[in-house]
């Protein structure tokens, strides 16, 4: 039943949703799923921890970056359902298509750069 409780909760959010569409054919950072969402990074780290807790994401540390991708084949059957589900309801609408428009500019841009412009933001925005 927790688990049930959990997949639910995590896919009950619009951003969570758009997290999972990114994260459909690819692996993402941080920086650029922040950069996706135009959230802050600590909601954005909290979405994440959710759908983590949820096991639709897995996730792995390279040098200072932390990149996401779904859960793969070792996922449970029913994980596998829930993303299967997820996936296919996000196909052709709107939102996917300016995301995926949108990341593809994204990966354009050098991480280490994201990053940098994102601290940047998060100092001069801690100011005002």
């Amino acid at each position: 039943m927790r688990q049930l409780v959990r997949t639910t909760k995590a896919i009950a959010d619009e951003s969570r949703i758009r997290i999972l569409g990114a994260l459909r054919s690819r692996e993402l950072c941080v920086c650029q799923l922040i950069e996706l969402l135009g959230l802050a990074p600590s909601t954005v780290s909290k979405h994440l921890s959710i759908l983590k807790n949820a096991r639709l994401v897995n996730s792995r540390k390279q040098g200072r970056w932390m990149y996401y991708r779904l859960a793969g084949e070792d996922a449970p059957e029913a994980i596998k359902t829930a993303l299967a589900w997820v996936l296919s309801s996000l196909a052709d609408k709107h939102r996917t298509v300016e995301d995926e428009q949108r990341l593809i500019e994204i990966l354009k841009i050098d991480p280490e750069i994201l990053c940098s412009r994102q601290a940047q933001t998060d100092r001069c925005e801690a100011r005002v």
